[in-house]
Order: structure tokens, then C-alpha cells, then sequence
């Protein structure tokens, strides 16, 4: 059984500005509860084939694990997989215009857990699935309470 957790929320920031931030792995940490850190093993600038390190704490669980950018289209939609790790994942972001001047974010976790975390997928996908919402609810308050200078500091 795959995992597969779609979470939105909109924000009250110009598209340009929520996938500047949200779409910098760099900041992950910043806004990804779960997130311990990021280091890039490719040079930035982000494009198709950077591959960055993460490290995350999940379930009580160190988890660390490289994902690889498969897609990117600038300010519209970003597409990771993980190339290596304990748990195959595929990580989406889309931004969209939504009301005047705000932005519909989705973000899309799926994946394929093998051995003890297939029979516990229902679960684990409830977990996602309340974090994922806490993630996009945090991002929302950097955003929208820091302003602009948050997203380009």
C-alpha cells in the first residue's frame, strides 16, 4: 500500500513570493517542523538535477535521505524524489494565483514504504498528513506576519 498526502492552504503573499521561499530547499528547516537540516551536494542554483541532503526526525526517527529535483518550473511547480533512503518519496509543490495578489499552495508527499512501514502505511499516512498541514499552516504565518523581507533575506 503507497502513501499518498495532498495538503493547500492559501496565503496572502504574491505567488513570486511564496515559491521563492517554499521552493528553496535551503529554507526548509525554517518551516518544515520535521526538518533538521539541508545541505546542498550540488551547487546552487536549484534546477533539473541538484540533489540536496536532509535530515529529519519523524516518529521519533532520524531519517536522512537525498532528494533529487526531477522537475522545475519557476514559481509554478517543483518536483523531488528521494535517490536514496529508508522510505522511496516524491515530493510536490505547485503555487497558484488565488484571490488578489494571495497564492494556492499544494504540497503532495507520495511514496512506497517497504518491510515494517508498508503494514503501518495507514498510520503513517495519518502522520504525514497532520504534519504536512502544520508545515503549510507555519509557512502561512512566516509569510504573511514577516512579510517580503522573509522570503528574500
Amino acid at each position: 500500500m503507497g502513501v499518498d498526502v495532498e495538503v493547500e492552504c492559501t496565503v496572502a503573499r504574491p505567488v513570486a513570493v511564496v515559491a521563492a521561499f517554499a521552493g528553496d530547499p535551503g529554507r526548509a528547516p525554517e518551516w518544515y517542523a520535521n526538518i533538521t537540516s539541508v545541505e546542498w551536494v550540488t551547487a546552487p542554483p536549484l534546477a533539473v538535477g541538484s540533489r540536496m541532503d536532509f535530515v529529519a526526525r519523524f516518529l521519533g526517527r532520524r531519517l536522512a535521505y537525498t532528494y533529487e529535483v526531477v522537475e522545475l518550473e519557476p514559481g509554478r511547480r517543483l518536483v523531488m524524489r528521494t535517490a536514496d533512503g529508508p522510505f522511496p518519496m516524491e515530493t510536490t509543490y505547485s503555487w497558484e494565483p488565488a484571490g488578489e495578489g494571495g497564492t494556492r499552495m499544494r504540497l503532495r508527499n507520495r511514496g512506497e514504504p517497504s518491510g515494517f512501514s508498508r503494514m503501518a502505511a495507514p498510520a503513517l499516512e495519518r502522520a504525514m498528513r497532520r504534519a504536512t498541514t502544520k508545515d503549510l499552516a507555519r509557512l502561512k504565518e512566516l509569510l504573511e506576519t514577516r512579510g517580503e523581507a522573509t522570503a528574500t533575506s
